[in-house]
């Protein structure tokens, strides 16, 4: 069996929010947002008037990221600002900042502020133990938890005083469940986890500050699974409460996601959830690891 293109059109209330402007004319990072997951939260958060940073980092990116900053200018009215940078560099993090400041700063006052920070970009491997290299441990290690840290360096001098900003990582549910050959991955997230609630203090001033761990979602990257992982998660997302394919949804995919235990959450779905952290009234929300997987991992 064949395995399908993964992708969905959602309407314009489940895609973007309210339609609500509650984010006008603030300022916000979405790191790896060229497409995917990133581009996804791009769009929810430019629906609610935020001025989007977007990240990328391969040459090969560079033109839908182009074509996603026009979309936005045009559907949105927002100001977009496009910066290349490797997450994995030392250096890297802080040409996003310097570039958004560059470009994004009050022409008359010079004033620059950093509403929203979304932990996005990231890399994955899965290497069982006697497969495990350093050079792929430092790879990921270095792109999912150095990078985010290095970034919020950079921006702590442009983050607001008064607690309304809002800081968004992207963990994932193989923090916590377990997943063979996943030594690596897993426990970068479980970092970016532990980073999230340390935040949440040291910033609770400035910034509130949450993970959100989807399970598996529908991106570019899950159609490259091999049979053995498949394997593996089927009993995973059996067990997961929304996985349950239904035809009138999934359409020409319900076979194939019926034959490896349901199906995997949508771009739009968890960027939902990350637009709804990043509103005024998330404010009472911080140091949270927020469940956007369907079930497969409860919050506890």
């Amino acid at each position: 069996m064949s395995r399908p293109e993964h992708s969905r059109t959602f309407s314009t209330n489940l895609s973007s929010g309210s339609g609500s402007r509650a984010l006008e004319g603030r300022v916000g990072i979405v790191t790896g947002s060229s497409r995917g997951i990133g581009a996804a939260i791009a769009r929810n958060l430019a629906s609610k008037g935020l001025n989007v940073v977007l990240n990328y980092t391969s040459d090969s990116s560079e033109k839908i990221t182009q074509e996603l900053a026009e979309e936005l200018q045009s559907q949105h009215g927002v100001k977009t600002v496009i910066v290349q940078a490797n997450m994995g560099d030392e250096n890297g993090p802080k040409h996003i900042v310097e570039v958004a400041k560059n470009n994004l700063s009050h022409q008359k006052t010079g004033k620059f502020q950093i509403d929203v920070i979304i932990n996005n970009a990231g890399v994955a491997g899965n290497n069982r133990i006697e497969t495990i290299n350093c050079e792929d441990f430092a790879r990921q290690y270095n792109i999912n938890v150095r990078g985010p840290l290095l970034l919020l360096q950079a921006a702590l001098p442009y983050l607001p005083n008064d607690r309304s900003g809002r800081i968004v990582n992207l963990s994932s549910v193989s923090s916590s469940l377990g997943y063979v050959s996943q030594s690596v991955y897993g426990g970068t997230k479980a970092a970016l986890e532990a980073m999230t609630r340390t935040w949440s203090r040291e910033l609770a001033e400035r910034a509130t500050v949450n993970s959100v761990n989807p399970g598996p979602v529908a991106t570019d990257m899950y159609g490259t699974n091999d049979e053995s992982f498949i394997n593996f998660n089927r009993p995973f997302l059996q067990s997961t409460p929304l996985a349950t394919p239904r035809k009138e949804f999934e359409e020409d995919k319900t076979e194939y996601y019926e034959s490896v235990g349901g199906r995997p959450a949508y771009s739009e779905e968890i960027a939902g959830v990350v637009g709804m952290l990043c509103l005024p009234e998330a404010a009472w929300t911080t140091g949270s690891v927020i469940c956007a997987n369907g079930g497969m991992r409860f919050s506890f």
